[in-house]
């Protein structure tokens, strides 16, 4: 365990040297630099960090934890997630760089003509980003919980720390760079214990195919998997679980959330041209392929090695890593029955001929509980993988979650020292103090984001979830309306954001924070879980948005003209300026 443990801290102290010192390298120099790296990041590269913001803890740590659990029902986040990028890319990543509003209330304040509808923005933007970093810095906190051998409350702080020193001092310039060797550094990561597993298990060297092939015992592995589930009590691995309005819900409010969301969006605006644009944003959406793809096979073959490691094994023989998860607070036994072995199995089964012969053979209940935001990061130990590769896992989790908590923090800062002092408050701020407020206002959100990553309402993937609803009922209908229909006017854009907001959030913490007792599907609006209600709140929004704009004033001629000239294709070369 020391060998790991030097592994640990020589790859993550490394990693986290390069991170400090590209900041210092790109450090920003002005509001520019700050805000869109001065607008000159080559596609290639911006599609590199685009992926690393996008690909958060969620994708990282959490997402191949919840696929692994709920199988099929779990592919609602690689369906909404890469879905919501393509939609994105084509349909808004364009249209708002050549509107030249390098913020989502810049251009939400610039397209209604209404400081009203700017500071609704403002919230939504700031709401929707502190949900999403808290899930980021809950994803900090596990990793340096189990890896630095520290509680989780101290591994948010440290990680909090690091973000810290590189949003402040380099801002998107330091970001975007930093973000490009994040990139590297999570991929490899991902892939390299993928690999090694994918040969352990089904002799197949791409993960990929690997989950399509056979076991040792010529078994194919998702047949192999299936049978295993069933043996303990759950529901078929490839079987759907979830109300099919539930998964089209949840698979929507992810892809339409994605397209609402204001750290992703910003990244258009780092590159030279509108053509670049789509040029990063088809980079970027390979970069995010790979991971994409191999996160299902990660899943599956995670299922089988913990099944086949701890179900009915004695206690005291467990592996090394079972311990020091179990220190880490992050995997629970609890011998029920007092035989010693390890009971993992479906309590809640509804099959009583399986509960007859669960209680035959004296089990009393489930002894096994695993922090599904452990899979993937206890994967390498429980296939029994180098030191090494246990390592790079541990750096490759830090830089995903760091990645994006940067990109959140920076729109956090952006749309309180831009779009609140700048454009509101005090309109004759200079440079130097506009960017002095952005930098006190990302320490000010680091502090907030730290709290509620210690004290997190749910799994790192749901949380983010919770932040993709917010976004979708919010931004979406406000940008696609306000790029494609001209009618739509200020009264209806900011009725229908706050009708969005308001309603999900409701749902969200009712179900999640204040009744979770109450979160079963027979008391879900429609059978739609918390997770999918974004969608109800975007067609909420849409339907008021839709109302009050024909009930009220059109836009003027201006303006009209502007939503017009937008969509042409000229003018493909330098974006209007800010």
């Amino acid at each position: 365990m020391e060998e790991q443990q030097i592994w640990i801290y020589v790859i993550v102290g490394i990693t986290f040297a390069i991170y400090i010192g590209i900041a210092i390298w790109a450090k920003a120099g002005s509001t520019k630099d700050f805000y869109v790296a001065g607008g000159g990041v080559p596609p290639a590269l911006n599609g590199m960090a685009t992926a690393a913001d996008w690909m958060s803890a969620a994708s990282f740590i959490s997402m191949a934890g919840l696929v692994s659990m709920m199988g099929y029902d779990g592919s609602v986040y690689l369906m909404g997630w890469t879905g919501g990028y393509v939609l994105l890319a084509l349909l808004l990543a364009p249209y708002l760089r050549k509107f030249g509003k390098f913020t989502v209330p810049d251009f939400v304040g610039a397209r209604y003509y209404s400081q009203t509808a700017r500071m609704v923005a403002v919230i939504c933007a700031i709401f929707v980003s502190f949900t999403y970093v808290a899930g980021q810095m809950r994803g900090v906190g596990v990793v340096f919980s189990r890896f630095l051998q520290v509680d989780i409350t101290t591994g948010v702080i440290i990680g909090s720390a690091i973000v810290f020193f590189y949003s402040v001092f380099g801002g998107m310039k330091g970001i975007t760079y930093t973000q490009v060797a994040q990139y590297c550094v999570l991929m490899f990561a991902y892939a390299v214990p993928a690999i090694f597993i994918s040969i352990a298990i089904t002799g197949n060297p791409i993960p990929q195919l690997g989950m399509g092939s056979f076991t040792e015992d010529g078994t194919p592995l998702l047949e192999k998997l299936n049978g295993l589930v069933t043996e303990l009590g759950f529901a078929e691995y490839t079987a759907q679980k979830k109300a099919t309005i539930d998964i089209m819900a949840i698979t929507l409010a992810l892809m339409v959330g994605t397209a609402g969301l204001p750290h992703v969006i910003v990244r258009f605006f780092t590159v030279p041209k509108v053509k670049d644009a789509r040029i990063s944003a088809g980079y970027a959406l390979v970069f995010i392929a790979i991971l994409y793809t191999t996160a299902p096979a990660v899943a599956a073959f995670a299922r089988i090695n913990l099944i086949q490691t701890v179900d009915n094994v004695a206690y005291d023989q467990v592996p090394g890593w079972f311990k020091t998860w179990e220190e880490a607070d992050l995997i629970k036994f609890n011998d029920k029955n007092g035989d010693g072995l390890i009971q993992y199995y479906n309590d809640k089964s509804t099959d009583e001929e399986f509960l007859a012969k669960a209680a035959a053979k004296g089990w009393k209940g489930n002894e096994l509980d695993v922090d599904l935001d452990i899979i993937v990061l206890a994967n390498p130990e429980i296939a029994d993988l180098p030191n090494w590769v246990i390592a790079l896992v541990a750096a490759g989790g830090l830089a995903a979650a760091l990645s994006t908590a940067a990109g959140l923090l920076l729109v956090i800062s952006s749309s309180v020292a831009h779009d609140l002092i700048k454009n509101n408050l005090n309109p004759n701020i200079s440079e130097k103090g506009e960017l002095l407020a952005a930098r006190l206002s990302i320490g000010t959100a680091i502090i907030i984001a730290a709290y509620f990553g210690i004290h997190p309402p749910d799994y790192v993937a749901a949380v983010v979830a919770f932040a993709f609803g917010l976004a979708a009922a919010s931004f979406f209908p406000a940008i696609i309306m306000g790029i494609f229909y001209k009618r739509m006017n200020s009264y209806g854009a900011v009725a229908g954001m706050i009708v969005g907001l308001v309603f999900t959030a409701a749902y969200i913490i009712y179900f999640k924070i204040a009744f979770p007792e109450l979160n079963v599907e027979e008391n879900w609006w429609f059978s739609i879980s918390p997770e999918g209600i974004g969608s109800l709140g975007m067609i909420f929004n849409f339907i008021v948005s839709i109302v009050v704009s024909s009930l009220t004033p059109p836009p003027p001629m201006d303006v009209q003209n502007l939503v017009e000239d937008i969509r042409l294709p000229r003018g493909a070369g330098e974006a209007v300026g800010h």
